[in-house]
């Protein structure tokens, strides 16, 4: 691999290259005084880095001890055990965050949220561009709706459906947006005045909206709009009004669509669903977020036999009903997700060693950020002149605080004001979840962003108990107490810290992409917990769960549960084992293993042979979840336990996976980029990935897939070439 020298900095050509004539400059930064800068981070920073890994390894090998010479600890010794060796830190005073300078997205808007592997530019286009969302493609095309009594799917226009889907919005429409007599479903015209909006119903009658400063814009003339308006929750619908469109001339009051604000942020991630594992990889990733940042990212494809060119949405613009100019946000807010602190890439050198990734994540995204606040581009990502970065797979306060010191370090590096870049920290690892709160005290000037992640967290929760017993079926784990007290635990840390109003708590994803009704069952349960955000697997996804942040008013639920008495820290600590007596039978444990296994090729083979981060892999039913590293963890991390522990054999394990193996081959069938495993899966380099997920799985860092995934996915790339 070419590098360029620079004193102790040996940075490969083609990301000196990029870095030097295409980021640096119109950003007033110098580049010798940049690469000088950021040696002198490495200089500070790298030997701090070394001694947090350090005391992750030193802790964990602490816990493996006493968990194997104490079989009959009671809970109490066990924790006193922990708060012994600095794993469970003294709570800290009650404080509350004073991040300032927040966009409203993340401070005073509940609503959905997307994460994208950004080195692919279609999907980062796709998220970015789902703030707003179709609510009538997204009822048409998903399984929210019934395909009985002729209402079925087809490849052209089905009418049956197109009514379905016109009532089911209309029903909608009666949450979001009340009558103050009758109901949206016997609405046959809408129009304006200039003191508000009027409804005509199908019984002649006329009445306007129950809280009628709802309505607050349109598009078009007053006398004839093409789209009205309405705010809800501090969310915006519009609805389209055509009566020459298909959908329109057949609607009563000629609505075509209600389009939908969605998708309020977006993380664009460098880290669980990226497969980026040299200077080649890197380099891809921050041009895309380069391209988001100067706002020139597009991509020229092929659809339905005609060329189109995708690029980032303008602002959506309206005249108030009193007149005034409304200007609405086009594009999702963006975040970026940096690597965490385990990681090294040789990308760049330092005294001849890889750097940390996340070290080199934070400060060239944030580079490149300084385009955004320049206004190096037709479009704004932060109005109020902020850059955000979610800090994944931090483990305790003491990496908090590593994580805000560089941030301190890049501020100078870059001359930026204190505490301008922001953080979101993942509430995703033990030792994070019960130091919670001592977590964003150490970040509590620029915290922006809390959440919670089950996969993640279960996949610690594994490794670090590893040694206690053999745990729980998988699928049991998430409805063991541990996980709820957790989840809550999170809600209520962050409402005493001050968070409602200035930002973001979040949950987790929805895994299964094509179940949207279960989807809709399930997922208003977060901003009913007092979630102000959730993920969310696609844009159509966002649109949909948007609905239930108008069906809950999260800001209200935040200020009933601020002042709740919650300390889950006991509960958390229960770990989800096998009940002593109960014995599991040789068909649930070789089924077990049949779903994990599978899960784990599926998923592993198209992240070394393909170089896919995140995906939708069919699981051992054929049902597609969405796949990323979080999702491996937990699976290989479980059948390391069950091998510790003597539930299955190496024996088993392997003629799981050669059987396994032939499966997922055949469910990838179709794909032409596939390379599959059978027959001679000894040789697949996925293959061997997957295995030793499993078999070495223990001595894995905190049970993490990248070091592993990593080295396999050079060896495929070395071979490919």
């Amino acid at each position: 691999m070419p590098y360029l020298t620079q004193s102790r900095l040996h940075i490969d050509t083609t990301l000196a290259q990029f870095i030097n004539t295409s980021v640096l400059p119109n950003t007033g930064i110098d580049a010798d005084a940049f690469w000088h800068g950021f040696e002198a981070i490495l200089a500070d920073f790298t030997p701090r880095n070394i001694a947090l890994l350090d005391t992750r390894d030193k802790l964990q090998a602490k816990i493996d001890a006493y968990h194997q010479d104490h079989k009959t600890d009671s809970f109490a010794e066990y924790k006193a055990f922990l708060q012994t060796i600095g794993y469970l830190v003294p709570e800290p005073d009650d404080f509350r965050i004073t991040t300032a300078n927040v966009d409203p997205e993340l401070a005073t808007m509940a609503g959905p949220q997307l994460v994208v592997p950004i080195n692919n530019a279609r999907y980062a286009l796709n998220a970015a561009n789902a703030r707003w969302g179709s609510l009538y493609d997204a009822l048409y095309g998903t399984d929210v709706l019934s395909d009985e009594n002729g209402a079925e799917k087809t490849a052209t226009y089905n009418p049956v459906r197109g009514q379905a889907v016109i009532k089911q919005a209309r029903i909608y429409l009666n949450d979001i947006a009340p009558l103050a007599t009758g109901s949206h479903l016997d609405a046959i015209a809408y129009t304006l005045s200039p003191t508000g909006l009027s409804i005509t119903l199908a019984d002649g009658d006329t009445t306007e909206l129950r809280a009628p400063e709802q309505c607050i814009g349109y598009q078009g003339d007053i006398s004839s709009p093409s789209a009205i308006l309405i705010q809800h929750n501090g969310l915006h619908i519009e609805l389209q009004i055509d009566a020459n469109h298909p959908i329109g001339s057949v609607d009563p009051a000629n609505i075509k669509d209600i389009l939908v604000e969605s998708a309020l942020s977006t993380i664009m991630d460098c880290e669980d669903s990226v497969a980026a594992v040299d200077a080649e990889d890197k380099t891809l990733v921050y041009q895309n977020w380069l391209g988001l940042m100067q706002g020139s990212l597009h991509l020229t494809m092929t659809k339905n036999g005609q060329t189109i060119t995708r690029k980032m949405n303008a602002d959506r613009q309206y005249t108030g009903i009193n007149g005034d100019e409304i200007t609405l946000k086009g594009r999702s807010l963006m975040f970026v997700r940096n690597v965490g602190h385990l990681m090294t890439n040789d990308a760049i050198l330092f005294d001849e060693q890889p750097i940390f990734e996340g070290i080199m994540d934070g400060v060239i995204t944030s580079l490149i950020a300084l385009h955004d606040l320049q206004r190096n581009s037709q479009f704004t990502n932060s109005q109020t002149g902020s850059i955000y970065i979610v800090k994944p797979k931090m483990h305790g306060p003491d990496e908090v605080k590593f994580s805000d010191d560089l941030f301190n370090a890049i501020e100078d590096l870059l001359h930026l004001n204190r505490h301008t870049i922001k953080i979101g920290i993942m509430d995703e690892e033990r030792r994070t979840s019960i130091n919670l709160k001592a977590c964003i005290e150490q970040a509590q000037h620029r915290v922006v962003f809390i959440n919670t992640g089950f996969l993640d967290r279960t996949g610690d929760e594994i490794h670090t108990s590893m040694y206690k017993g053999v745990f729980a079926p998988k699928a049991e784990l998430k409805q063991r107490p541990w996980i709820a007290a957790y989840e809550t635990a999170n809600v209520v840390t962050g409402l005493r810290a001050g968070m409602s109003g200035k930002a973001q708590i979040g949950k987790g994803m929805w895994p299964i992409p094509d179940q949207m009704a279960n989807m809709m069952e399930a997922k208003i349960g977060h901003p009913q917990s007092g979630a102000n955000t959730a993920w969310v697997p696609s844009p159509t996804a966002a649109t949909l769960h948007a609905l239930h942040y108008h069906q809950v008013d999260v800001y209200g639920v935040q200020a009933s549960l601020d002042n709740s008495e919650f300390d889950g820290i006991d509960t958390i600590l229960d770990i989800p084992l096998l009940e002593p007596t109960r014995v599991l039978s040789p068909e649930s444990i070789q089924w077990e293993l049949d779903n994990n296994i599978q899960g784990i090729l599926g998923y592993v083979v198209r992240w070394v042979h393909q170089g896919v981060g995140c995906s939708k892999v069919p699981d051992i039913n054929n049902v597609g979840l969405m796949e990323d590293r979080a999702t491996l963890r937990i699976s290989a991390q479980h059948i390391a336990n069950w091998l510790t522990h003597d539930v299955v054999t190496l024996t088993q394990i392997d003629e799981t996976l050669a059987r396994m193996a032939k499966l997922v081959d055949e469910q990838n069938i179709d794909d032409n980029e596939y390379i599959p495993m059978y027959p001679n899966y000894h040789d697949a380099v996925g293959f061997q990935a997957a295995r030793d997920l499993i078999v070495l799985g223990t001595i894995q860092p905190s049970g993490y897939t990248e070091p592993l995934l990593h080295e396999r996915r050079r060896e495929m790339k070395a071979r490919l070439r």
